[in-house]
Protein backbone atom coordinates (compact mmCIF):
# COMPACT_ATOMS: atom_id res chain seq x y z
CA UNK A 1 0.00 0.00 0.00
CA UNK A 2 1.34 3.56 -0.78
CA UNK A 3 1.41 5.60 2.12
CA UNK A 4 1.14 8.68 0.11
CA UNK A 5 -2.28 7.39 -1.06
CA UNK A 6 -3.19 6.12 2.20
CA UNK A 7 -2.62 9.74 3.93
CA UNK A 8 -4.69 11.44 1.37
CA UNK A 9 -7.39 8.24 2.12
CA UNK A 10 -7.33 8.96 6.03
CA UNK A 11 -7.91 12.86 5.70
CA UNK A 12 -10.71 11.96 2.81
CA UNK A 13 -12.24 10.30 5.78
CA UNK A 14 -11.84 12.14 8.82
CA UNK A 15 -9.14 10.24 10.21
CA UNK A 16 -6.09 11.03 12.02
CA UNK A 17 -2.77 9.85 11.67
CA UNK A 18 0.91 10.94 12.36
CA UNK A 19 3.87 10.70 9.46
CA UNK A 20 7.29 9.79 11.42
CA UNK A 21 10.22 10.48 9.24
CA UNK A 22 13.57 10.26 9.62
CA UNK A 23 15.68 13.54 9.02
CA UNK A 24 19.08 13.37 10.24
CA UNK A 25 21.20 10.70 10.67
CA UNK A 26 25.20 9.97 12.22
CA UNK A 27 26.63 7.06 11.91
CA UNK A 28 25.07 3.58 11.37
CA UNK A 29 21.34 2.87 11.74
CA UNK A 30 18.92 -0.02 9.92
CA UNK A 31 16.93 2.30 8.18
CA UNK A 32 17.79 4.86 5.64
CA UNK A 33 17.92 8.42 5.46
CA UNK A 34 14.00 10.28 5.12
CA UNK A 35 12.27 6.56 5.85
CA UNK A 36 8.80 7.04 6.45
CA UNK A 37 6.16 5.38 9.07
CA UNK A 38 2.45 5.96 9.43
CA UNK A 39 0.76 5.70 12.03
CA UNK A 40 -3.59 6.21 12.02
CA UNK A 41 -5.44 6.37 14.81
CA UNK A 42 -6.25 3.09 14.83
CA UNK A 43 -3.08 2.66 15.94
CA UNK A 44 -2.10 0.43 12.55
CA UNK A 45 1.08 1.57 10.96
CA UNK A 46 2.30 1.35 7.33
CA UNK A 47 6.29 1.51 6.59
CA UNK A 48 9.04 1.81 8.81
CA UNK A 49 11.74 3.26 10.11
CA UNK A 50 13.49 0.36 11.61
CA UNK A 51 11.50 -1.88 13.83
CA UNK A 52 12.62 -2.22 17.65
CA UNK A 53 12.77 0.09 21.00
CA UNK A 54 13.01 3.13 18.54
CA UNK A 55 10.17 1.94 16.57
CA UNK A 56 8.11 1.62 19.44
CA UNK A 57 8.80 4.77 21.27
CA UNK A 58 8.17 6.95 17.83
CA UNK A 59 4.87 5.06 17.52
CA UNK A 60 4.14 6.19 21.57
CA UNK A 61 4.73 9.76 20.19
CA UNK A 62 3.08 9.36 17.14
CA UNK A 63 0.03 8.55 19.02
CA UNK A 64 0.07 11.79 21.42
CA UNK A 65 1.18 14.22 18.46
CA UNK A 66 -2.09 13.11 16.36
CA UNK A 67 -4.09 13.96 19.98
CA UNK A 68 -2.07 17.50 20.45
CA UNK A 69 -2.28 18.50 16.65
CA UNK A 70 1.39 20.08 17.77
CA UNK A 71 4.82 17.69 15.42
CA UNK A 72 7.54 17.09 17.48
CA UNK A 73 11.28 16.03 17.05
CA UNK A 74 12.65 13.05 18.92
CA UNK A 75 16.31 12.22 19.12
CA UNK A 76 17.30 8.71 19.90
CA UNK A 77 21.59 8.23 20.81
CA UNK A 78 21.86 4.04 19.90
CA UNK A 79 25.61 4.63 21.28
CA UNK A 80 24.70 4.99 24.94
CA UNK A 81 21.68 3.87 25.66
CA UNK A 82 21.71 0.07 26.41
CA UNK A 83 17.55 0.21 25.85
CA UNK A 84 18.35 0.32 22.24
CA UNK A 85 20.63 -2.92 21.80
CA UNK A 86 18.07 -5.12 20.65
CA UNK A 87 19.91 -6.06 17.08
CA UNK A 88 18.39 -4.25 15.09
CA UNK A 89 20.07 -1.10 15.57
CA UNK A 90 23.83 -0.36 14.78
CA UNK A 91 25.06 1.98 16.87
CA UNK A 92 24.19 5.25 15.47
CA UNK A 93 22.17 8.59 16.14
CA UNK A 94 18.82 9.75 14.26
CA UNK A 95 16.93 12.10 14.62
CA UNK A 96 12.86 11.46 13.71
CA UNK A 97 9.98 14.10 12.80
CA UNK A 98 6.81 13.22 14.00
CA UNK A 99 4.08 15.39 12.30
CA UNK A 100 0.08 15.13 12.73
CA UNK A 101 -2.11 13.92 9.53
CA UNK A 102 -5.15 16.10 9.86
CA UNK A 103 -8.14 15.82 8.51
CA UNK A 104 -9.88 19.04 7.07
CA UNK A 105 -11.62 21.13 9.64
CA UNK A 106 -15.03 21.12 8.64
CA UNK A 107 -17.30 24.06 9.58
CA UNK A 108 -21.03 23.93 9.70
CA UNK A 109 -22.49 27.72 9.23
CA UNK A 110 -26.26 27.22 10.72
CA UNK A 111 -27.75 30.78 9.06
CA UNK A 112 -26.73 32.12 5.42
CA UNK A 113 -27.19 35.65 6.39
CA UNK A 114 -24.40 38.94 6.72
CA UNK A 115 -22.08 36.98 9.62
CA UNK A 116 -22.39 34.20 7.91
CA UNK A 117 -21.23 35.62 4.52
CA UNK A 118 -18.52 36.94 6.15
CA UNK A 119 -17.44 33.59 8.45
CA UNK A 120 -17.63 31.47 5.50
CA UNK A 121 -15.16 34.23 4.32
CA UNK A 122 -12.44 34.56 6.56
CA UNK A 123 -13.12 30.68 7.93
CA UNK A 124 -11.75 29.31 4.42
CA UNK A 125 -8.70 31.21 4.27
CA UNK A 126 -8.37 30.25 7.60
CA UNK A 127 -8.29 27.19 6.09
CA UNK A 128 -11.51 25.26 7.22
CA UNK A 129 -13.80 23.50 4.80
CA UNK A 130 -17.22 25.22 5.02
CA UNK A 131 -21.25 23.80 5.00
CA UNK A 132 -23.55 26.14 4.71
CA UNK A 133 -27.24 25.87 6.18
CA UNK A 134 -30.33 27.78 5.72
CA UNK A 135 -33.89 26.90 5.16
CA UNK A 136 -34.04 30.23 2.35
CA UNK A 137 -32.83 29.18 -0.76
CA UNK A 138 -32.41 32.76 -1.86
CA UNK A 139 -29.57 32.71 0.72
CA UNK A 140 -28.71 29.44 0.55
CA UNK A 141 -27.15 28.74 -2.62
CA UNK A 142 -24.09 28.16 -4.63
CA UNK A 143 -24.21 31.70 -6.72
CA UNK A 144 -23.68 33.03 -2.43
CA UNK A 145 -21.30 30.49 -1.26
CA UNK A 146 -19.63 29.09 -4.58
CA UNK A 147 -16.64 27.87 -3.18
CA UNK A 148 -18.75 25.81 0.16
CA UNK A 149 -17.97 22.10 0.08
CA UNK A 150 -21.80 21.84 0.99
CA UNK A 151 -25.08 24.14 0.39
CA UNK A 152 -28.30 23.08 1.90
CA UNK A 153 -31.39 24.85 1.46
CA UNK A 154 -33.60 22.83 3.88
CA UNK A 155 -35.67 23.29 7.18
CA UNK A 156 -32.82 23.49 9.98
CA UNK A 157 -34.26 20.37 11.99
CA UNK A 158 -34.75 17.97 8.49
CA UNK A 159 -31.62 19.27 7.61
CA UNK A 160 -29.61 18.47 10.56
CA UNK A 161 -30.40 14.86 10.78
CA UNK A 162 -28.98 13.78 7.66
CA UNK A 163 -25.95 15.39 8.97
CA UNK A 164 -23.10 13.37 9.88
CA UNK A 165 -21.09 15.41 12.44
CA UNK A 166 -17.32 14.42 13.70
CA UNK A 167 -15.33 15.44 16.86
CA UNK A 168 -13.14 17.48 14.11
CA UNK A 169 -16.48 19.35 13.35
CA UNK A 170 -16.92 23.00 14.36
CA UNK A 171 -20.77 24.25 14.15
CA UNK A 172 -21.55 27.99 14.17
CA UNK A 173 -25.31 29.05 14.80
CA UNK A 174 -26.13 32.66 13.12
CA UNK A 175 -29.64 32.10 12.02
CA UNK A 176 -32.01 35.13 11.44
CA UNK A 177 -34.43 33.92 14.42
CA UNK A 178 -33.71 32.80 18.03
CA UNK A 179 -36.55 29.94 17.31
CA UNK A 180 -34.19 28.74 14.86
CA UNK A 181 -30.94 29.28 16.99
CA UNK A 182 -33.07 27.02 19.52
CA UNK A 183 -33.69 24.13 17.53
CA UNK A 184 -30.22 23.94 15.85
CA UNK A 185 -28.64 24.12 19.10
CA UNK A 186 -30.81 21.31 21.00
CA UNK A 187 -29.47 19.13 17.92
CA UNK A 188 -25.77 20.50 18.20
CA UNK A 189 -25.11 19.78 21.80
CA UNK A 190 -25.90 15.89 21.08
CA UNK A 191 -23.31 15.94 18.12
CA UNK A 192 -19.92 14.83 18.83
CA UNK A 193 -18.40 18.54 17.19
CA UNK A 194 -15.69 19.49 18.58
CA UNK A 195 -16.75 23.55 18.77
CA UNK A 196 -20.57 24.77 19.19
CA UNK A 197 -21.27 28.31 19.00
CA UNK A 198 -24.32 30.19 18.98
CA UNK A 199 -24.44 34.00 18.15
CA UNK A 200 -26.63 36.01 20.67
CA UNK A 201 -26.33 38.29 23.83
CA UNK A 202 -26.02 36.38 27.11
CA UNK A 203 -29.58 37.26 28.16
CA UNK A 204 -30.92 35.70 25.14
CA UNK A 205 -28.23 32.59 25.62
CA UNK A 206 -29.60 32.05 28.58
CA UNK A 207 -32.82 32.37 27.80
CA UNK A 208 -32.76 29.76 25.29
CA UNK A 209 -30.69 27.32 27.53
CA UNK A 210 -33.75 27.36 30.26
CA UNK A 211 -36.12 26.73 27.42
CA UNK A 212 -33.99 23.75 26.38
CA UNK A 213 -33.78 22.72 30.19
CA UNK A 214 -37.18 22.74 30.40
CA UNK A 215 -37.30 20.55 27.29
CA UNK A 216 -35.22 17.78 29.28
CA UNK A 217 -31.61 18.75 27.56
CA UNK A 218 -29.13 18.65 31.01
CA UNK A 219 -28.05 21.62 31.70
CA UNK A 220 -24.39 19.70 31.58
CA UNK A 221 -24.78 19.69 27.87
CA UNK A 222 -24.21 23.54 27.59
CA UNK A 223 -21.22 23.55 29.49
CA UNK A 224 -18.47 23.81 26.53
CA UNK A 225 -21.17 25.86 24.26
CA UNK A 226 -19.59 29.06 22.95
CA UNK A 227 -22.14 31.49 23.93
CA UNK A 228 -21.98 34.58 22.81
CA UNK A 229 -19.86 33.08 20.40
CA UNK A 230 -16.50 34.47 19.53
CA UNK A 231 -13.64 35.99 21.35
CA UNK A 232 -14.21 39.13 23.41
CA UNK A 233 -12.89 42.11 21.41
CA UNK A 234 -15.63 45.01 20.79
CA UNK A 235 -16.99 43.35 17.83
CA UNK A 236 -19.60 45.23 16.18
CA UNK A 237 -20.19 44.42 12.00
CA UNK A 238 -20.79 41.45 10.61
CA UNK A 239 -17.07 41.02 9.34
CA UNK A 240 -15.41 42.21 12.91
CA UNK A 241 -17.88 39.26 14.22
CA UNK A 242 -17.07 36.70 11.93
CA UNK A 243 -12.63 37.74 12.86
CA UNK A 244 -13.83 36.97 16.70
CA UNK A 245 -15.55 33.56 16.33
CA UNK A 246 -12.54 32.15 13.70
CA UNK A 247 -10.04 33.36 16.42
CA UNK A 248 -12.00 31.37 18.66
CA UNK A 249 -12.18 28.78 16.62
CA UNK A 250 -8.00 28.29 16.18
CA UNK A 251 -7.73 29.27 19.70
CA UNK A 252 -9.41 25.89 20.68
CA UNK A 253 -7.75 23.89 17.51
CA UNK A 254 -4.30 25.44 19.09
CA UNK A 255 -5.03 24.90 22.64
CA UNK A 256 -4.69 28.50 23.80
CA UNK A 257 -8.38 28.99 24.97
CA UNK A 258 -7.87 30.21 28.96
CA UNK A 259 -10.63 28.83 29.61
CA UNK A 260 -13.48 25.67 27.97
CA UNK A 261 -16.67 26.95 29.92
CA UNK A 262 -19.11 28.43 27.56
CA UNK A 263 -19.74 32.40 28.59
CA UNK A 264 -23.26 32.44 29.21
CA UNK A 265 -23.27 28.75 31.27
CA UNK A 266 -20.60 30.51 33.74
CA UNK A 267 -23.38 33.42 34.10
CA UNK A 268 -26.32 30.85 34.78
CA UNK A 269 -24.32 28.65 37.72
CA UNK A 270 -22.60 32.28 38.99
CA UNK A 271 -25.82 34.28 38.42
CA UNK A 272 -23.81 37.19 37.35
CA UNK A 273 -25.61 40.25 36.11
CA UNK A 274 -26.68 40.28 32.51
CA UNK A 275 -29.06 43.21 32.08
CA UNK A 276 -27.28 45.72 29.93
CA UNK A 277 -25.14 42.96 28.23
CA UNK A 278 -25.74 44.15 24.30
CA UNK A 279 -26.72 41.47 21.38
CA UNK A 280 -24.75 40.70 18.74
CA UNK A 281 -27.05 40.68 16.26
Amino acid sequence: MDLYEEIVALRRSGRRGAIATIINVRGSIPSFRTAKMLVRDDGSIIGTIGGGCVEAEVWQAAREVMEEEKPRTLVFNLNNNPKYDTGLVCGGTLEIFVEPVLPPALLYIFGAGHVAYSLYQIAQIAGFDIAVIDDRESYANTERFPTARQVIADDFENACTHLEVTDNAYIVIVTRGHRDDMRVLRWAVNTPARYVGMIGSKRKVITTYKELEKEGVPLSKFENVHAPVGLEIGAITPEEIAVSIVAEMIALRRGALPETQGKAYRVMITGEDVETEKAKL
